[in-house]
């Protein structure tokens, strides 16, 4: 166990020096939900505000309702990059090289999916810290924001793992970046911009029962001290539940690649 978790935290080092040779990448992955958030509060706030308001509502109601959304595609984004980099790694023949070495063959995985967490919870300041500027209240007390932050981590730490699969899974980097991409859109489709009740009848279906819905509601509730319902049950549930698949199916890819 001991050098399980030595060689972890040397993984964990190597995937934060990557992050940091490649600042690129890590730019354009954070510049993805700023630029959401300032076009959907700037060009479209006020319009969809006054919906959500009832008519008086504007910018200022607007922004803090999609900002729960636009964590939920900061933390999409970024494990997007996940994909890649563990594609990458099994693709160019660096994992040959591991497998020569007398490491715990866990700690390859177990490095990128704590430096994916680590690069989350920076992202996640800098979005909170941008949206905060332009006018985002939150209303929460220090163990609300304890829960939503535990939350936030709980997403992602599940969305890493499925997205350390669908790396394991890809032929190539450049189609595990594309396997990954509908988790950045899923906010889209659920209530990250708009209530579920002024869609479709099938849209709001999808709407209700996708994973990323009930994490937004809860995170409204936690940081805003709007009602959470059982939304906060499901959204565990949800988190509890990808992270169980994510990891089972990564571990098998894994371990078949090992023996293949």
């Amino acid at each position: 166990m001991t050098g399980a978790i030595r060689d972890s935290a040397t993984m964990l080092r190597r995937q934060l020096r990557h992050m940091s040779r490649n600042l690129s990448t890590t730019l354009l992955l954070l510049a993805v939900p700023i630029i959401f958030l300032l076009l959907f509060v700037f060009v479209l706030g006020g319009t969809l505000g006054d919906g959500i308001g009832g008519g008086s509502g504007g910018r200022d109601v607007y922004v803090n309702y999609v900002t729960p959304g636009i964590l939920l595609i900061a933390v999409a984004s970024t494990v997007q990059g996940t994909s890649m980099a563990v594609s990458v790694d099994m693709t160019q023949g660096i994992i040959a090289r591991f497998r020569t070495m007398a490491i715990a063959r866990v700690s390859v995985l177990t490095g990128h999916v704590l430096g994916s967490v680590v690069q989350n919870v920076l992202t996640l300041a800098v979005v909170i810290g941008v949206a905060v500027a332009i006018g985002f209240r939150p209303t929460a007390t220090p163990v609300e924001w304890l829960a939503a932050g535990g939350l936030l981590i709980a997403i992602t730490f599940a969305l890493v793992w499925f997205t350390v699969a669908l790396g394991l899974a890809a032929k190539t980097p450049a189609s595990a970046s594309n396997l990954a991409m509908p988790l950045t859109l899923l906010p889209l489709f659920g209530s990250g911009f708009v209530t579920t009740e002024s869609m479709p009848a099938g849209l709001r279906w999808f709407a209700e029962h996708q994973p990323f819905t009930p994490i937004m509601e809860t995170l409204r509730g936690l940081l805003l001290g709007s009602a959470i319902g059982s939304s906060g049950v499901v959204a565990c549930a949800w988190c509890a539940a990808i992270a169980f698949w994510g990891y089972a199916w990564a571990r098998r890819l894994y371990n078949a690649e090992r023996t293949g």
